[in-house]
């Protein structure tokens, strides 16, 4: 790993921060709202791939870098251009263990994206939340109830399996990097938190404060059609793999309880590794009796945020001007450039 000071050393010398990101998963609401922000952007881009940004003009980086491969972030060129990664879904797919030691600025503390990245680490964190948890079983052959097997890394739900028995579990799961966890039946609520060092407006945590920028649900390739298969009597293998995200406005009696949900996520980051700066998502299941189970945590920018990607219900409620997620991350290094902060904010 990096030494977080190399990290403090680079960023003291930028003059004026650059917004780059691999051009993927919620790179158009990040390069619009670094616009909007009247910050530069850097598009980390495959050859061709750039006709996509060419269509949409308002969200089109001001300057590309092409690579072979997302995995082979060109270093040296990034930093001469006092780059400062956002990471996302695809970033942390892609690079991997390479975010380690990738001499660049990234926007939040790149420790927890290793602890999102281990299924065994992320459950370590949610744990020291005290919130109320799925069952997690670490031997499947004491699986006693319907289960979900989720494998590791951020490949937005593909491949995991629905299994009822370890006899079921050994006939559909040949990998050994996987976590089994109980299977919650309820609504799915993904909320989308920013945590600040810097801004003390928002619901106060230890150092900071959060904010609630808006709440999505996934869509999940079949998973979420299945009722139209069975009616068909057309029914196929179950697939969890995201391919789409809609709005949700939970009723205002739940926001206490997300808050809260927020806090604790962001307070046990403090204790495990350092923190959290910048969005953050938290993945929960509401079931029929209010009770509400956290599941998954995603230490970046997540794509239900490309929802709202002018703003949402909740950014209204605090700022006067159109507030997405990218937005949002562009304010935070451009008041911390402006506070000579920076180094508060990246690692």
């Amino acid at each position: 790993m990096i030494e977080k000071s190399k990290i403090n050393e680079i960023v003291s010398s930028y003059k004026k921060p650059v917004i780059a990101t691999i051009c993927s998963h919620s790179s158009l609401q990040i390069f619009h709202g670094a616009k909007q922000e009247k910050l530069k952007t850097i598009g980390i881009c495959l050859q061709g791939k750039e006709k996509i940004y060419d269509a949409f003009p308002l969200a089109k980086p001001d300057e590309f870098i092409f690579v072979d491969s997302y995995s082979n972030i060109p270093v040296s060129e990034l930093v001469s251009k006092n780059a400062i990664i956002i990471p996302h879904g695809s970033f942390v797919e892609y690079t991997r263990e390479k975010i380690d030691d990738l001499a660049v600025p990234i926007l939040g503390n790149r420790n927890s994206l290793i602890w999102e990245r281990s299924r065994e680490k992320m459950f370590n964190w949610i744990c020291n939340t005290g919130l109320k948890t799925p069952k997690v079983y670490s031997d499947p052959k004491t699986i006693d109830r319907t289960v979900i097997v989720k494998f590791s890394g951020a490949k937005g739900g593909a491949g995991y399996i629905i299994v009822n028995s370890y006899e079921e579990y050994v006939q559909k799961v040949d990998e050994k990097k996987v976590m089994v966890q109980e299977f919650i039946d309820g609504i799915r609520a993904y909320p989308h938190y920013f945590y600040s060092p810097l801004n003390k407006t928002g619901y106060p945590v230890s150092n900071g404060s959060i904010e609630l920028l808006g709440v999505d649900r996934r869509i999940e390739s079949n998973a979420d059609e299945i009722g139209r298969a069975i009616y068909a009597n057309a029914y196929t293998k179950i697939g969890f793999t995201v391919v789409a995200n809609e709005p949700l406005v939970l009723r205002e009696s739940l926001l206490c309880e997300y808050f809260e949900i927020g806090k604790k996520v962001s307070e046990a980051a403090d204790k495990l590794f350092g923190g959290i700066p910048g969005p953050f998502c938290v993945e929960t299941i509401i079931t029929q009796n209010m009770e509400i189970y956290t599941f998954e945590i995603s230490a970046r920018i997540v794509a239900g945020t490309n929802i709202f990607a002018n703003s949402s219900p909740y950014s209204v409620f605090m700022s006067k001007k159109p507030l997405s997620m990218g937005r949002r991350i562009a304010i935070e290094i451009k008041n911390a450039m402006k506070a000579n902060k920076l180094n508060e904010i990246v690692y």
